[in-house]
C-alpha cells in the first residue's frame, strides 16, 4: 500500500508541475518483451560448488504511467518518463519451468530530436526502484539494490496528440536477488525491448 501511495503522490506531482509550466502532460501504456539475467544454482555441500546456470527466457510484461514534455528547441525536446511496470522471466531448470516476475517503478529521462517530420530518436537513463521480486515456489530475500539505474535508447513517431515508439532497455547497476543461504541467486536486471503507446492531454 505504501508503494500505491507514493507512485499517487508522483502522479499528482507530475501533474501540477506540467500545469504550473506550460509542458505537455500524458498517459502512457505498453508492452515489455525481453528478460532478466541468468539464475545460479550451487551446492552448499560442495563447498558452494555452482551446479546450474541457466539464462532467461524471453517472455512479455507490461508497463503504464504518465510523462511530461517539454520542447528545448524547435527539433529537441526533454520528456521524463514515470511508470509502473511488470517484467516477467522463466528459466527452465532440470526439466521444470520457474517463472521470475519483477514490479517496479521506473523514472526515464529522455533527450530526443526530431529528424524526420513527426519521427523522433531518443536516449537517455532510467532510474528504477524495485517494489517486488517473486521467484516461483522459491522465498528470495530483497533485492542487493532497491534503486538501479538502467539505459533506455529508441525511435518513436508522433501523429497529434498520439504517440508510439520502440525502445531498447539494458540494466546498468548488478543486482541480484537470492535466497537466505545464498544457494540460489537470480540476476534483476532488465534486457528488453518496450513498445508504447501515448496520449498527449
Amino acid at each position: 500500500m505504501k508503494n500505491v501511495l507514493i507512485f499517487v503522490m508522483l502522479l499528482s506531482a507530475y501533474g501540477v508541475f506540467a500545469q504550473e509550466k506550460g509542458i505537455t502532460f500524458g498517459v502512457k501504456a505498453g508492452l515489455n518483451y525481453g528478460d532478466n539475467g541468468k539464475i545460479e544454482i550451487s551446492d552448499l555441500s560442495n563447498a558452494g560448488s555452482n551446479v546450474l546456470s541457466e539464462s532467461a527466457d524471453d517472455r512479455i510484461g507490461y508497463h503504464l504511467g504518465v510523462f511530461l514534455r517539454g520542447n528545448l528547441t524547435d527539433k529537441i525536446y526533454l520528456k521524463p518518463e514515470l511508470q509502473y511496470t511488470v517484467n516477467n522471466s522463466k528459466y527452465d531448470v532440470a526439466g521444470t519451468s520457474v517463472d521470475y516476475n519483477i514490479q517496479k517503478l521506473d523514472m526515464p529521462i529522455l533527450l530526443g530530436a526530431y529528424v524526420l517530420g513527426p519521427i523522433h530518436v531518443f536516449g537517455g537513463p532510467a532510474l528504477q526502484y524495485m517494489v517486488e521480486n517473486d521467484l516461483e515456489d522459491v522465498r528470495l530475500g530483497d533485492v542487493k539494490n532497491e534503486f538501479t539505474v538502467g539505459l533506455q535508447f529508441g525511435a518513436g513517431i508522433k501523429l497529434g496528440k498520439l504517440n508510439a515508439d520502440i525502445r531498447y532497455e539494458r540494466g546498468l547497476s548488478k543486482n541480484r536477488a537470492q535466497t537466505i543461504d545464498e544457494s540460489i541467486r537470480v540476476d534483476s536486471r532488465p534486457n528488453q525491448f518496450i513498445l508504447g503507446l501515448a496520449l498527449d492531454l
